[in-house]
């Protein structure tokens, strides 16, 4: 009896410890963010492919869509660095990480300028990620955190000024025009909400709210969610992959 006390004592204390908090609940909803992002992506390569006939840009609907799932993302993203720094995870590795979402940036830039030469992306999801992720390397408070993200959300989307139309400064968001490319996320505004999600998740963990869901997570959902980069990498070569062979077999038939 007393070694199994012993026993439940030691998990207990193991399952306590920085390295072992994660949260299966943010891999779901990481999960769900990507099935939304998918679906999101084949309406767009349908109506690229004139399989539909949507004014993205400017439909409200669409535009509401977008902005719900990167948002998830960038939350998720903020609460996500918080839980790294929370399990002791080392500069080295989290420096790796940042190098991972950086390269994949640069693939997308690649391809979307073979795909859009004259639209291609150049600061979408994945680069804003990467310089995000490297300003939530500096130490901030949650409550900090969280004020500051409220005023970049005020600030991205009511000041706009003409010294920011220089196309080096596009990335900043602070533009009197929408910059011409397929996936636009400057820092101004996007960035506030990232620093919610990171502000949020600092103060779950520090009231011991930070916990495991009781409730089974679905695996599909789990999967999807901690492998997020791939699939954002793959998703589009492998629609456009069946849709375009399929679009013009459409056509000559």
């Amino acid at each position: 009896m007393k070694r199994k006390t012993t026993h439940t004592r030691r998990i207990k204390s193991a399952a306590s410890t920085p390295q072992s908090l994660r949260l299966p609940q943010l891999d779901a909803l990481r999960g769900v963010a990507v099935i939304a992002m998918i679906f999101y992506h084949l309406g767009y390569d349908l109506n690229y492919l004139h399989w539909l006939q949507q004014d993205l840009p400017h439909d409200v609907r669409w535009q509401t869509a977008r902005a719900l799932i990167l948002g998830s993302f960038l939350l998720l993203v903020g609460m996500g660095q918080a839980l790294a720094k929370r399990q002791q995870t080392t500069l080295q590795q989290r420096w790796l990480r940042i190098g991972r979402i950086a390269g994949a940036a640069l693939l997308v830039t690649l391809g979307s300028g073979l795909m859009f030469p004259d639209s291609a992306i150049y600061f979408g999801t994945l680069h804003a990620i990467t310089v995000m992720s490297i300003l939530l390397l500096l130490p901030c408070r949650p409550w900090i955190a969280i004020l500051l993200g409220a005023g970049a959300l005020a600030l991205g989307n009511l000041y706009t000024n003409i010294l920011f139309n220089h196309p080096a400064l596009a990335w900043l968001g602070l533009m009197t025009y929408k910059p011409d490319t397929e996936d636009y996320v400057p820092l101004l505004p996007w960035f506030g909400i990232c620093l919610i999600g990171y502000g949020a998740m600092q103060l779950l963990i520090h009231r011991g709210l930070a916990r495991p869901s009781r409730w089974r997570m679905p695996r599909f959902l789990g999967w999807r969610g901690r492998h997020t980069l791939l699939i954002y990498l793959l998703h589009q070569p492998v629609l456009l992959g069946i849709l375009i062979p399929l679009t013009q077999w459409l056509r000559t038939s």
